[in-house]
């Protein structure tokens, strides 16, 4: 079977002309012209971005999904490659209701019969990994049934081998190969499937950014139904709305589009620096707009297989970056790259802050509504590369969905200036990073190590100080480990002047 596959994906390759790809390399480009001679009858008029979209479209829904990772990937590919993998679209025809039916009564232990008051059996949705039914809780709830394709992991794991083969060859072989890491993206894709293959995590994702928009005016997160969850199965509240795509029918309901866009904005940087949780899969498909009265003009969130996570660091990193963007202080920029930690620390501040101005003195003579933010970051991780920078996975993520919120924002209101409806809330995010309610939230994050650490700080000094001279070898082992702890305690003196500091400036005066 696997042979098979494999002459079908060298098949496919031939007649779209990949071995462009692969026949790059100085070692192999001789190889070209014969090639093409015994190759004779395809053609290669379209441009090679074009052909390894269609060719991963014949190659089915998992190289298809491959595609969709790999255009996120923009601080890797050339910008035709990622321009055109974008364009791809996961179109799986659904599995028969008898296999769904199969997947339930394994899942659950018993008949189909006595789980649902109803059940739906023609799929609301289709994907390359699962699809959703509608159907009733035995108490009339009407739910969201997602059902992992039968089969899929096996079908993933043998594509995913013959890949890893591909990806290998293609490093060695390709001139653009080591660059570009293609083994190390196909391992990428492949964690991201395992992920998205386990639907108790996508629940577990979608229960998160529930309580993180639980009464928020902008967005709806449908409600998930834990006792009824299974690796194979998630039953979540069912969602009405329109597609975030129609934008005749928005209008016809009365949606006013130009706050929705700002809106969708909003949604996006909260999720970002507020909260460092973001859904990373916003994509025209998985947005609706709620016309009901209740929740009139909201967004609607669903599928949540993937989902992108920012550490403190990582915020305050791209928070300096946008501003000094916004106010074209290039020098700022090239400090917050060495400050991250994402730059060699012997990197010149001259040189990358060169190097940036070069990427975006031209974008800035454009009208700021013009600009998309999401390219701009773009370039910035591509002029970092001769820097020796390697994007990491959870900022290509962010720079993917700040690219979908940009277009669809822009498809909403044409006229949507994201620099303008963006730079107030990270003004007002950075004002809360630093100054006095800065330094009480982190004092009463490190209150509960200070409480445990304070009453041990007598005794250990006292040890220390009175703990006579010792010069064997192992003495001075112990010594060295010694010194090390008495750091590590001194820094627990400055935590706890810090602290006292702290307390004296926030109490309240009079």
């Amino acid at each position: 079977m696997r042979l098979l596959r494999l002459a079908r994906i060298l098949h496919v390759s031939q007649r779209y002309g990949l071995d462009e790809f692969l026949l790059g390399h100085e070692r192999v480009s001789w190889l070209r012209p014969l090639v093409n001679r015994v190759a004779f009858w395809r053609d290669l008029r379209e441009p090679r971005a074009v052909r390894l979209r269609l060719a991963l479209e014949s190659l089915g829904p998992i190289f298809v999904k491959f595609g969709q990772m790999l255009s996120t990937r923009r601080d890797l590919l050339p910008p035709d490659i990622a321009d055109e993998l974008a364009k791809l679209q996961d179109r799986v025809p659904p599995f028969p209701w008898e296999q769904v039916e199969a997947t339930l009564q394994r899942a659950y232990r018993r008949p189909l019969s006595g789980l649902f008051a109803g059940f739906q059996t023609a799929p609301v949705a289709s994907a390359s990994v699962a699809q959703v039914h509608f159907a009733e809780l035995p108490d009339g709830t009407p739910v969201a049934v997602k059902v992992l394709r039968p089969g899929i992991a096996s079908v993933i794991d043998k594509d995913l081998a013959l890949m890893l083969t591909g990806a290998g060859l293609a490093e060695r072989l390709w001139s653009d190969g080591k660059r570009l890491r293609p083994v190390e993206v196909v391992r990428e894709f492949a964690k991201n499937l395992a992920d998205e293959l386990d639907l108790m995590r996508e629940a577990a994702n979608c229960s998160q950014l529930r309580r993180n928009f639980l009464h928020s005016p902008l967005l709806l997160v449908p409600e998930v139904h834990w006792d009824w969850c299974t690796p194979e199965v998630m039953v979540m509240e069912r969602m009405a709305g329109i597609p975030i795509a129609r934008v005749d029918r928005l209008r016809e309901a009365g949606v006013d589009l130009r706050r929705l866009s700002r809106a969708g904005v909003e949604l996006f940087f909260t999720q970002v620096f507020r909260d460092g949780f973001f859904h990373a899969d916003m994509h025209p498909g998985n947005i609706f707009v709620s016309v009901d009265p209740k929740h009139f003009g909201k967004y609607v969130a669903l599928d949540f297989g993937i989902v992108g996570t920012l550490s403190e660091r990582d915020q305050s990193y791209l928070a300096q970056n946008f501003l000094a963007f916004f106010r074209r202080d290039y020098h700022r920029v090239a400090t917050a790259h060495i400050e991250s930690g994402w730059v060699p620390p012997d990197t010149r501040v001259d040189e990358l802050e060169t190097e940036i101005r070069v990427v975006c003195e031209p974008i800035f003579d454009r009208p700021l509504k013009e600009i998309s933010l999401g390219k701009v970051l773009m370039q910035l991780f591509r002029a970092s590369r001769r820097f020796n920078v390697e994007v990491q996975p959870q900022l290509a993520l962010l720079q993917k969905t700040l690219l979908n919120i940009e277009g669809l924002g822009r498809q909403l209101d044409p006229d949507l200036d994201l620099w303008v409806t963006a730079k107030p809330f990270l003004e007002r995010w950075m004002e809360n990073q630093i100054g006095l309610p800065a330094l009480r939230r982190r004092f009463l994050a490190e209150a509960p190590f200070l409480a445990a650490a304070l009453p041990e700080l007598p005794r250990l000094l006292h040890q220390r100080l009175s703990a006579p001279p010792v010069t064997t070898p192992d003495a001075v082992h112990e010594l060295a480990a010694a010194q090390r702890a008495r750091n590590r305690w001194m820094a627990v003196l400055a935590l706890l002047l810090a602290a006292l500091i702290g307390v004296l400036l926030l109490r309240p005066v009079g």
